[in-house]
């Protein structure tokens, strides 16, 4: 979920990711995938695509949803288990 936050006075607001070349310079492999998932679905919407690209781009848009899932499960797990770890005493002898 992201939080939002004033924009301090020195800060430019972060611009959203637009495009899959856009993923691909500032984004992350998650924001990549999004915006693919995009354009795939807007082929799949124009009348003019082939039937024969339909099939193609239906496979694809599926395998694009189900890794976006993953990365989406993985990021909450990866989240959820930092939250839990106890803080433990500084040792400075460990080091």
């Amino acid at each position: 979920m992201a939080r939002l936050r004033a924009v301090a006075p020195d800060e430019t607001p972060a611009q959203p990711i637009t495009s899959v070349s856009d993923a691909a310079e500032r984004g992350t492999r998650l924001d990549e995938l999004v915006q693919m998932r995009k354009v795939i679905a807007r082929a799949e919407d124009n009348p003019n695509t082939s039937p024969r690209d339909l099939a193609a781009l239906s496979r694809r848009h599926i395998e694009i949803s189900k890794e976006i899932e993953s990365l989406r499960r993985q990021a909450e797990e990866d989240k959820r288990d930092a939250s839990t770890v106890p803080d433990q005493p500084f040792d400075a002898a460990a080091i």
